[in-house]
């Protein structure tokens, strides 16, 4: 076992490291600048389709998902602990610069995202049972023609899923529910097992109506928490944001307990923990983005963006402020979590509440969220439903994960969840000829009506 992990530990540098993160920004790059930088220049359409649209009721078939309960299925799993703890983190690593490659990270992953949701709408087929279903795995085999490629992504997808979508997160509010409200981990275990076995029941549409439902309180929820806290410490918010745009070309000079963070530290911690929040590359949320009914596989798309902007750009953004305004940051005092936490309390009393609560609840929705990646990832690889078997394994691993067990596992499936951008990355970049084809037939009439269009003939 030691062997392994030290081999995990090597590998793990490696795809979470400055390689993989030159890969991601270099593939959203080149489909950034071959779509015409369409996620900026179209802004006003995408926002007006996508945030104009939130209350505006929709209905979709048996098997599919409404085009908000798609995002809000994938908002689910992508807003979790990293906009927490892992904002938190990157301030602590790279100083409050680290926060300025966040959001730079963002604007990248907007067209990577807008990309990989694009493709796998585009791509989308059915199952035996009539369910809609696509993601990376699909657009790299009948986009792409390369089923081998296609395999090792799903392979990847349906084992990080219990790790990096499960335990971790299960174990996350089990801490934070124990240190807060001194509630035993064994008990929010048995909680979020039970919770989770009667969402998973019902399938797709049942996750799909919960996430719409829970996902728009919990992120307004730790917004409102958020913005109060700011508002109550005002004169430390100009200060905080020259800080951030200062520090992320010239580096933090050391402060107090902090160790002082150069300007590679600070581009490296805000590059990763930006990528690591939104997923923009990571292949995940174009599975649940492919079950929803749309007429174009752009108008799915769009709503990758608002996606990437309300995690990074809104939450993201929202930690790294309270954290950087409360200047806890250069204590040396608070790691992840705990720093926001401690943050928060210093705005009002109760602050803490906030995170913990929003924590708990982000974290449970991204166990939501990735059990149904993990799930159609292990349904393409065997070619079999194995819905039960998984869902059962997967209820397990929450509650173990709860408790603190098998923490070896956790670091290998940390790695697994990063090698799934290999395969999706090389996917899109061969794939961005198609991308654009399809934004330039979108976007030449967007008004038209686009049903019954095969596709799949913008990959000949």
């Amino acid at each position: 076992m030691k062997t392994i992990l030290e081999v995990n530990d090597y590998l793990n540098n490696l795809v979470w490291g400055l390689p993989s993160q030159i890969l991601l920004l270099g593939a959203g790059i080149l489909l950034m600048v071959s779509s015409g930088f369409v996620v900026f220049t179209k802004a006003k359409y995408i926002w007006a389709s996508t945030f104009g649209k939130i209350l505006s009721k929709e209905s979709a078939d048996e098997g599919h998902l409404t085009p908000f309960q798609a995002v809000s299925t994938a908002l689910a799993a992508t807003v979790g602990t990293g906009n927490i703890a892992g904002v938190s983190l990157a301030i602590a690593t790279g100083g409050p610069g680290a926060l300025f490659w966040i959001w730079l990270a963002a604007l990248v992953g907007m067209s990577t995202k807008f990309a990989e949701v694009t493709l796998a709408s585009a791509t989308a087929t059915y199952n035996a049972k009539g369910q809609r279903v696509g993601g990376p795995m699909y657009y790299i085999e009948r986009g792409l023609g390369n089923k081998a490629l296609a395999k090792i992504f799903a392979l990847f997808g349906g084992t990080a899923c219990f790790g990096i979508g499960c335990m971790t997160q299960s174990n996350s509010i089990a801490s934070t529910l124990n240190s807060s409200f001194n509630i035993p981990s064994q008990l929010t275990g048995m909680i979020i097992a039970i919770l989770l076995g009667l969402v998973l029941i019902g399938g797709v549409k049942r996750i799909g109506r919960l996430a719409e439902k829970i996902v728009p309180f919990m992120a307004l929820f730790y917004i409102l928490g958020g913005v109060l806290v700011l508002v109550l410490n005002r004169e430390a918010l100009l200060p905080s944001l020259s800080l951030i745009f200062k520090s992320a070309f010239t580096g933090q000079a050391a402060l107090g307990g902090f160790a002082g963070a150069s300007l590679s530290m600070a581009m490296r911690s805000g590059i990763s923990r930006g990528i690591f929040t939104n997923e923009a590359g990571l292949g995940s949320a174009p599975i649940a983005h492919a079950a929803a009914q749309t007429d174009h596989p752009v108008r799915q798309g769009m709503w990758a963006v608002f996606e990437v902007f309300m995690d990074t750009m809104v939450v993201c953004t929202i930690t790294g402020l309270v954290v950087i305004s409360s200047g806890l940051w250069s204590s040396g005092d608070y790691q992840g979590a705990a720093m926001t936490i401690a943050a928060f309390e210093t705005g009002f009393v109760g602050g803490k509440y906030i995170v913990t609560i929003g924590l708990s609840l982000f974290a449970f929705t991204t166990i939501i969220g990735w059990s149904y990646y993990g799930e159609k990832c292990i349904e393409y690889l065997f070619h079999r439903d194995l819905a039960l078997a998984f869902r059962l394994l997967y209820i397990l691993a929450a509650f173990v994960g709860s408790v603190g067990g098998l923490q070896a596992i956790w670091a290998i499936t940390d790695t697994l969840n990063g090698l799934m951008a290999i395969p999706n990355l090389i996917g899109l970049v061969f794939l961005y000829k198609p991308f654009t084809k399809l934004v330039k037939d979108f976007f030449s009439d967007p008004d038209s009506d686009f049903s019954n269009r095969d596709y799949m003939e913008f990959f000949s």
